[in-house]
């Protein structure tokens, strides 16, 4: 198990740091971080450091469990993450993610919140078939395919979703198409998506999400953060009481990229 020092964002003006003042504790909730040494690329441990500041500014208290391959599991998880990683990074999670795939499906089925990017997407899909044809199992929590290629698809995306409009960098070679009833996590504005062709990015069910946007995502979309959190909250405590949080830096920076890309 690891946390971050309560005095995290200490010393920053509030517009940056997004805090206001320090509320009254209202329990804790138990987030999950999934292989934070194999997964976790292109700054998706940013994810789980804004979700654990955020908890803290509207006053719940943030346990962040670092689950790592052949570790025990914890006794509770409120709100599961998961980054991105080289196929080589796949593979050395791969045995650990089967032994607690029946957990991560139940958990799933029972409506915890997960964020999965990348790489961690494509594992809690149907499978992943590498350049060479073979196939690696995965999950199936999500039902999404994704082969390999040659082309990578790199660079910002803008996505409409029920979080309201996400702004991301995508860096993947990894096609994904959704299965035939497969809902989306967004519809792409601007960038390649899941396959750069049918105009999708992610997938969504039941309350996981996954999706290649890196960033990392969730700083850059406070919105998003917070939905993940309200579900978290109020399965862990019964409600979902946020604090004052002062988005101003973030929510300028998200308008600026989507008026910059979209015109």
């Amino acid at each position: 198990m690891s946390g971050l020092p309560p005095e995290f964002g200490d010393g920053l003006p509030s517009a940056i740091t997004g805090l206001a003042e320090v509320p009254a504790d209202k329990g804790e909730v138990h987030v999950v971080h999934l292989y934070p040494r194999e997964m976790s690329i292109y700054g998706d441990l940013g994810n789980t450091r804004c979700l654990a500041a955020r908890l803290r500014w509207h006053g719940y208290t943030p346990i962040v469990h670092d689950h790592h391959p052949g570790g025990p599991w914890p006794e509770r998880a409120d709100l599961v993450l998961g980054g991105g990683g080289q196929d080589s990074g796949q593979l050395r999670v791969q045995n650990d993610l089967a032994t607690h795939a029946d957990r991560l499906r139940a958990l799933a089925e029972d409506g915890v919140p997960m964020l999965m990017i990348c790489g961690m997407y494509q594992l809690f899909g149907e499978a992943f078939i590498t350049v060479e044809g073979a196939r690696l199992p995965g999950l199936g929590i999500l039902d999404v395919t994704t082969r390999g290629n040659e082309t990578r698809m790199i660079g910002p995306v803008v996505l409409d979703t029920e979080f309201g409009p996400v702004v991301g960098y995508e860096n993947h070679s990894g096609s994904t198409v959704l299965g035939p009833d497969q809902g989306a996590f967004g519809r792409v504005r601007h960038g390649h998506g899941n396959n750069g062709a049918d105009g999708t990015e992610g997938a969504r069910v039941h309350n996981v999400v996954g999706s290649y946007l890196h960033g990392p995502v969730l700083p850059a979309n406070p919105e998003l953060a917070d939905g993940l959190l309200r579900i978290a909250a109020e399965r862990a405590t019964g409600e979902w009481a946020p604090g004052v949080v002062d988005d101003t830096v973030a929510l300028e920076a998200h308008d600026r990229q989507v008026r910059r890309l979209l015109g």
